[in-house]
């Protein structure tokens, strides 16, 4: 009896539709389930969208603030330094778009009555990265490895110099909230600035943090610096910085100077690119065989580049003798850090 009455009501549940069992649950549970995932879906989608819209909001043409105030020392008799302020002309172009990924040229137009271009910074952003490369002192690099959990939603930011050798990296999430789209990531080491690099040699790295943000009229890049003494030891600070970058919007100069150098180099500066990109590819870690400010690695490339814009070279031949000057100063075996921070020495 026990077996038939199981039989009617199943027999009765399908005739009449009846809800038995767990078959509505599941269906409901499916349907739910779908309508989540595909909500998920949305949101990460719309996220993404923000996140490229922010990231492209920071091409165009400016004018730039750099203005760099040391605030707290942390080494027994060290003395504040001055407070570092310049500016100048920068044009901002979109050299790579492939959705997941972005590069950004910067480019300087400086001078007095003779404006001339200058090769600027490049920044790379990618999304959610396999790997990020990341500065480890003493002018080395080395790639570290994400795993896939920790870098979903997440956007790598790769800051290469003016000859397109690499200078620092990190991973962090864009945010959007409050009306302000911003990027900061946890601190990662960098290279010294150009304005330190060349002038004292108390400090060998930077940990920063790096926050992007968009404003209603271009863009701001704000740091949060701590000057690391490397030598000797285990890493220990000496002074602690704040960096406010200003890009604001703005057209009144000779934008035309910047963009005529690019079309003019571009293919050079891609090809010296390539190579980077094929060093970075194939060694897990490298670094330079110069320390300090790597001028001599920079101005020859730079200067082979000037000889492409002038029509003195063909952007094939100066690719071929700017590979030669990378390869006369890179190094894929770099030591041990302070075997490479005493050879500067």
């Amino acid at each position: 009896m026990k077996i038939r009455a199981i039989a009617a009501i199943g027999l009765a549940a399908a005739t009449f539709g009846l809800g038995v069992g767990g078959c509505a649950t599941s269906t409901a549970q499916t349907t739910g389930q779908t309508t989540t995932t595909a909500a998920a879906a949305s949101h990460r989608a719309a996220d993404f969208e923000a996140d490229r819209k922010a990231i492209l909001a920071m091409a165009g043409n400016y004018h730039v603030t750099f203005d760099f105030i040391e605030t707290v020392a942390f080494e027994d008799g060290y003395e504040l330094k001055d407070r570092k302020l310049s500016g100048g002309n920068e044009i901002v172009r979109v050299i790579a778009d492939d959705g997941d990924f972005i590069s950004l040229q910067h480019i300087l137009v400086v001078g007095g009555d003779e404006k001339f271009p200058v090769k600027h910074w490049r920044q790379d952003w990618r999304y959610e990265p396999a790997s990020v490369l990341v500065f480890v002192g003493g002018n080395t690099w080395e790639t570290r490895d994400l795993a896939s959990a920790d870098v979903k939603g997440k956007w790598s930011q790769v800051v290469y110099q003016v000859d397109d050798a690499p200078r620092y990296g990190a991973v962090g999430a864009w945010s959007h909230e409050d009306g302000v789209s911003a990027w900061t990531p946890p601190r990662e080491w960098r290279p010294l600035p150009r304005r330190d690099a060349t002038k004292r040699d108390d400090y060998q790295a930077v940990d920063a943090i790096n926050r992007h943000a968009i404003t209603p009229d271009g863009w701001v890049h704000e740091q949060d610096n701590t000057k690391l003494v490397l030598k000797g030891g285990e890493p220990h600070a000496l002074v602690r910085e704040i960096g406010v970058n200003t890009y604001k919007k703005f057209d009144d100069f000779e934008i035309a100077i910047g963009d005529d150098y690019w079309a003019a180099t571009e293919a050079f500066w891609a090809a010296v690119r390539d190579e980077w990109t094929r060093i970075e590819t194939e060694n897990p870690s490298f670094g330079l065989t110069v320390q300090g400010e790597p001028e001599a690695v920079y101005m020859p490339i730079l200067d082979l580049a000037a000889a492409v814009k002038d029509g003195e070279k063909t952007s094939e031949d100066a690719a071929d003798e700017a590979r030669a000057v990378i390869a006369s100063f890179v190094t894929t075996s770099p030591g041990a850090l302070q075997t490479r921070l005493a050879s500067a020495d």
